[in-house]
């Protein structure tokens, strides 16, 4: 059986990598129950760092909207040329609340 893919970099996600579920649209938001994908910790953890439950919830609620944002898809172009079980931290604190 093949390694999941990462709906947002595209890049399998081997079981030695971190990862984690993302719901679509925030549980906060009305998104409990809702649709969640398996993502790259890496690429969760951008999300989170770039936009707010708000614009989550009404903008940014599939993989395409999240890949269609200028941030997100500079993000996704650098972390593309690591390897699947690449990890480090975001550096956060640049979205605006």
């Amino acid at each position: 059986m093949s390694d999941p893919i990462c709906p947002l970099c595209l890049r399998p996600i081997p079981p030695a990598a971190k990862q984690s579920l993302h719901h679509l649209v925030p549980k906060l938001k009305g998104g409990k129950g809702g649709p969640v994908v398996r993502l790259h910790q890496i690429c969760h953890n951008e999300i989170h760092s770039t936009f707010t439950e708000a614009e989550l919830a009404r903008a940014y609620n599939t993989p395409e909207a999240l890949r269609a944002h200028p941030r997100m898809a500079a993000f996704l172009a650098w972390v593309a040329k690591r390897p699947p079980t690449f990890h480090s931290r975001s550096s956060g604190g640049r979205r605006k609340r």
